[in-house]
């Protein structure tokens, strides 16, 4: 009955927004940041900062963030703590109203920045009632409305959220990874300094493929000691030699790791034949397992947030890691040549895999953290150890 109370509740007086899932059911709340409507898949987020990473985190791309942590917005925004400069999540659902920012490090609202990025924001929503419904019935299709004057077509909205084609199948990892290529400056930040400089050209050179990267990602390689060089999630095999690379990363992104397989992973194979050391985080782990022979399937509810247990196999040894996925490996369908180093001691799902005879390795979680702990900085000293 709970359920059922909080789904056909009649709307509020003062409601300026709305999420209407494609099942039909409607949760009322306050419009904040863009107005409009915002079309995507809901997850939620259990990480309790970093609100801004994970909204510009291309990961989240086609994705409504629902935060469980009520306290959303309270430390404003600012320039350095911005993970990618292209889109990430398509809008938020957040408990508590956003209040004016507390930090010093804050240079803006969180609600006018939301709106000037057009993301839409919806707060007073009950959030546990929300997650808990995600976690019994799976990651439901939904639009995400705004309006000052409150007044909404809920039919409309329920059919664009049930003609929206959903994130399996979907290739989005073209649409948010970077264009052109680039060289990669700078390390990570540190209060009080800033971001770290690149210590120069003669440190091993990585290829890093974007497929919606997070800047933290390529910071954390060159804190491990790497040159990088960061090229589009199509480009070509021929292209990426010509770089001539110690080793090749394989970045985190959005969609179907399935549909992004279909150009991506024939150039990891060749890379895998030739012997050039790869690793690989979240998406980019994913699609090496789909090029060792392995298959990939859409998760129930999905892992995201800053507080995620992997046990790490070869040793036992627990690390809380930061995660943001919807799909992952089958360990099922390991072939013999890959090894599971890493599962999930929520559900024991595959969190890392390593090819055997070869330099390759994934992850599915995020050692750059950001937010998140930091536990598994180690992976990127082991890759960039490996280039030697």
């Amino acid at each position: 009955m709970a359920d059922a109370a909080y789904t056909l509740a009649p709307k509020p007086e003062g409601a300026t927004g709305v999420l209407v899932l494609s099942d039909g059911h409607v949760v009322w709340g306050r419009g904040f940041g863009a107005v409009g409507e915002a079309v995507g898949e809901v997850c939620f987020n259990t990480a309790m900062t970093g609100y801004q990473e994970v909204m510009t985190d291309p990961s989240y791309a086609g994705q409504i963030v629902t935060f469980t942590f009520p306290h959303i917005g309270n430390v404003g925004v600012n320039d350095e703590d911005l993970e990618s400069r292209v889109d990430g999540a398509v809008a938020c659902v957040v408990r508590e109203d956003v209040t004016l920012p507390s930090n010093f490090r804050s240079a803006g609202e969180f609600g006018d920045w939301l709106a000037l990025k057009g993301k839409v924001g919806l707060s007073g929503v009950d959030t546990r009632a929300l997650t808990r419904r995600i976690r019994l019935q799976g990651a439901p299709n939904a639009v995400v409305a705004h309006n000052p004057d409150g007044e909404f077509d809920i039919p409309a909205l329920i059919q664009r959220a049930q003609e929206w084609p959903g994130l399996e199948g979907m290739d989005l990892a073209k649409i948010v990874s970077r264009e052109i290529q680039e060289g990669w400056e700078g390390s990570t930040w540190e209060l009080g300094e800033g971001f770290g400089a690149a210590e120069g050209d003669a440190l091993p050179h990585v290829v890093a493929i974007d497929y919606g990267a997070k800047d933290n990602i390529f910071r954390n390689l060159v804190k491990a000691g790497a040159r990088v060089t960061v090229v589009p999630a199509e480009t070509s095999l021929d292209a990426i030699l010509a770089l001539e690379p110690a080793g090749v990363f394989l970045s985190n992104g959005p969609g179907d790791p399935a549909a992004t397989g279909e150009y991506a992973v024939p150039v990891i194979r060749s890379l895998l034949e030739r012997d050039v050391p790869i690793f690989g985080i979240c998406l980019g782990h994913q699609m090496l397992g789909l090029a060792a022979g392995a298959k990939t399937s859409k998760m129930h509810q999905g892992h995201r947030g800053a507080n995620h247990p992997v046990k790490r196999l070869d040793d036992a040894v627990v690390e809380i890691t930061s995660m943001n996925h919807g799909f992952a490996v089958d360990n099922q369908t390991l072939p013999e040549n890959v090894e599971e180093t890493h599962v999930s001691l929520f559900d024991g799902s595959n969190c890392g895999i390593s090819i055997k005879g070869k330099k390759a390795f994934g992850v599915q979680y995020h050692p750059e953290a950001s937010p998140g702990p930091r536990d598994s900085f180690y992976l990127f000293e082991k890759f960039v150890g490996m280039l030697a």
